[in-house]
């Protein structure tokens, strides 16, 4: 009896104790469980409306689908710097292409940006609400016209004159000309190539001069033909040294000139449109006093007409052509004998070479890229291969589908963000070295950086997409097995 008892107190012994062990193991498995799916709102006991209800649900169930994302995107950092770091030469290589396609297609894209904004920055000067009256069209075309465009009138002084008295939409209007290379000389120095421009009163307000020392000149001087001149800061600085050169007066063309101006020094540029470092101004009436400035001469000069604040370039252009044809008598069907520049001529034409530039550099970037892809989706596929066993414990602990596919893809997008962020530091760190020694500054813009960014994460949605799909498909039975 004893024994029956004994025998019957161990066996209740040993039942209790699977049972708590069972107990312990159901305890752990909902909380495995737990991880992976979204819980179930608490009930309320207290008795509240249905729509705060509502609003209670939505709001618990906002914050632990973010509770769930923030979960998977650090086990996906987690996991991605583990297989960088697992496989070291395998990563980089991989990687490497990343690199190197971003560094083709964004680093051709901050050249020509850098270049187009040098060039089209010194086509500025000239102004985009301005229109020059020349002999040529820039848009010429393939010079079959050339001959018609020489025998064409150059426009001269006269012109200059009826535009301004006819034209009321013009704000400025500006005729100058180049009198030629000449020498110039303050006491016992003296310098040679002096370019010695004759300008009408507006050209300073309409090129925006801007003046290091002194001043442009004033109404009554202009109209006077005062013996006076604006030099360039070149040419202070060679001719004049550490003195101050207002004032002072310099010989050129057999007569004594008062510099009343010096102007600043133009920028670093690769194309200086408007480079005045070199020159010397003189006033219209000047130049003709001086015998410089010949009414008829076969070049002539250019006209530049600024339109007025609220007025258009085809209101201007409609009055440019009626007072150039009046002043011309040229016949209603006869063609216009002269050309109405304007800057987005020559923009409009950068750009389209420029286009070319950036396609090539894509398509050099996309074979680098692809390369990089194929890797990245290799290293992926290796990566599901040896967390096979994972995969399985975590769907057979009720692990969504969705929850495996993302956190693979972020993993696939982590590892190209960081190629492309090492092609774009790259980029930066070449273009700061190519700034020093290149005629214009190199950057990286930091639409260019974004650019970068989308390029990497593009290109990791696309090389993860297929072994992400394949590890959420998995049967987790197999996978464990596996």
């Amino acid at each position: 009896g004893c024994h029956g008892c004994h025998g019957f107190g161990f066996r209740s012994v040993m039942l209790g104790n699977n049972s708590n062990s069972a107990t312990t193991a159901t305890r752990q498995q909902r909380q495995q469980r737990q991880q992976w799916q979204l819980p179930h709102p608490p009930s309320t006991v207290s008795t509240i409306s249905s729509k705060d209800e509502s609003a209670k649900k939505v709001n618990y169930y906002l914050r632990s689908n973010m509770k769930m994302f923030t979960k998977i995107f650090s086990e996906s950092i987690a996991q991605a710097t583990a297989q960088l770091s697992g496989n070291k030469m395998r990563s980089f290589l991989s990687l490497l292409g990343i690199t190197i396609g971003i560094f083709c297609i964004i680093g051709v894209q901050s050249a020509v940006d850098s270049l187009q904004d040098n060039i089209e920055g010194s086509f500025d000067k000239l102004g985009d609400d301005v229109i020059y009256v020349q002999k040529f069209p820039w848009a010429e075309g393939d010079g079959h016209e050339w001959w018609k465009y020489m025998k064409r009138p150059a426009p001269n002084f006269k012109d200059f004159e009826i535009i301004k008295k006819r034209t009321k939409s013009a704000q400025y209007v500006d005729f100058h000309t180049f009198i030629g290379s000449k020498s110039a000389k303050f006491k016992s120095n003296s310098l040679e190539g002096m370019e010695v421009l004759g300008v009408s009163y507006d050209h300073s307000d309409l090129f925006s001069l801007e003046y290091e020392k002194g001043r442009y000149f004033t109404p009554r001087e202009y109209e006077m033909g005062l013996n006076q001149i604006v030099i360039g800061h070149t040419i202070a600085e060679n001719l004049f040294g550490p003195i101050d050169p207002i004032g002072r007066k310099i010989k050129i063309m057999g007569r004594n000139l008062e510099v009343i101006g010096v102007i600043e020094k133009s920028g670093e540029s690769l194309i200086n449109i408007l480079n005045f470092d070199e020159a010397g101004l003189i006033g219209l009436p000047l130049g003709v006093k001086m015998g410089q400035i010949k009414t008829n001469s076969f070049w002539g000069g250019t006209i530049a007409v600024k339109a007025k604040e609220g007025e258009d370039l085809e209101t201007l252009t409609g009055d440019l052509t009626m007072a150039l044809r009046g002043a011309r008598k040229l016949k209603p069907r006869e063609e216009d004998n002269f050309a109405l520049n304007q800057l987005s001529i020559i923009s409009n034409a950068i750009g389209s070479v420029f286009d070319i530039f950036d396609l090539l550099g894509l398509i050099i970037g996309i074979f680098a890229i692809l390369v990089g892809g194929f890797s990245v989706a290799n290293i992926m596929f290796v990566s599901v291969k040896e967390r096979t066993g994972i995969i399985g414990i975590k769907k057979a602990l009720g692990a969504k589908q969705w929850v495996i596919l993302l956190e693979f893809l972020i993993e696939s997008i982590l590892l190209c963000l960081l190629g492309g962020l090492l092609g774009l530091a790259l980029i930066y760190l070449v273009a700061k070295g190519l700034s020093t020694v290149m005629p214009y500054p190199l950057y990286l813009s930091t639409q260019n950086v974004v650019y970068g960014l989308l390029w990497s994460i593009s290109i990791g949605m696309i090389a993860g997409l297929l072994p992400a799909f394949q590890a959420a498909r998995m049967d987790p039975v197999e996978a464990i097995r596996a």
